[in-house]
């Protein structure tokens, strides 16, 4: 494959997903090829070359004689998903704990204690979205430190599942701000101390409960 015809799925793919987390392409829903290209902007050649990547993804899937299946919400992808998550972070966090610079932890401890001050004071929506991005960039950062491809794209791909679920509040929701910051700062308390054993018990703590949201229970 070209090097512009790669980067042309790649940039297909990125729409693709891009327009799924923004609920412009619902879960579930049965596109064609012609509509992924008025979707995502990008040229039938892309969209055809991108299609064998979402299906080893598991992000859409062949109907015959209907088209494209976008992913299905549904609670086995809920329990699947989390579990997945649960088994990565596990390792990538004990990794991190054992390996990972002062300053790294460090960087992350004042992000962190900032961000809860703050939210304590009041929850703005410029806040709301600095401290989802701060979320999802911990666990990433975290993840990406292993020094795995295999495993961070796995995760990736884990993610877009995880972030889909909507009615779960995986998001971080005005009402979550507080109480999410808490759990990773039981995760990095641990990290500061290296005691590998607590911070994969402060993981499993804090991903149980993102799990629970979802189940709505």
């Amino acid at each position: 494959m070209k090097n512009t015809d790669r980067r042309l799925r790649d940039d297909a793919y990125s729409s693709f997903t891009e327009k799924l987390l923004s609920r412009d392409i619902q879960p579930g829903q049965i596109v064609s090829q012609r509509e992924l290209v008025e979707l995502t902007g990008m040229p039938l050649g892309a969209i055809r070359e991108m299609i064998p990547r979402l299906e080893a993804d598991g992000l859409i899937r062949t109907v015959p004689k209907r088209g494209l299946q976008v992913l299905n919400i549904d609670l086995e992808l809920i329990r699947n998903a989390f579990q997945l998550r649960r088994i990565i972070e596990s390792e990538a966090f004990a990794e991190f704990c054992k390996n990972a610079p002062d300053a790294d932890i460090t960087r992350i401890a004042n992000e962190h204690r900032t961000t809860l001050s703050e939210a304590e004071r009041g929850v703005t929506p410029e806040l709301l979205s600095r401290a989802q991005h701060m979320d999802w960039a911990f666990h990433d950062f975290v993840i990406d430190s292993v020094g795995n491809r295999i495993i961070s794209d796995i995760y990736r791909v884990n993610a877009i599942k995880i972030r889909l679920i909507r009615n779960s509040d995986t998001r971080m929701l005005p009402e979550l701000v507080e109480s999410v910051l808490a759990e990773h700062l039981e995760i990095i308390k641990a990290l500061e101390k290296r005691d590998v054993e607590k911070t994969v018990e402060a993981v499993h703590a804090h991903v149980d409960s993102a799990k629970r949201r979802a189940l709505g229970v």
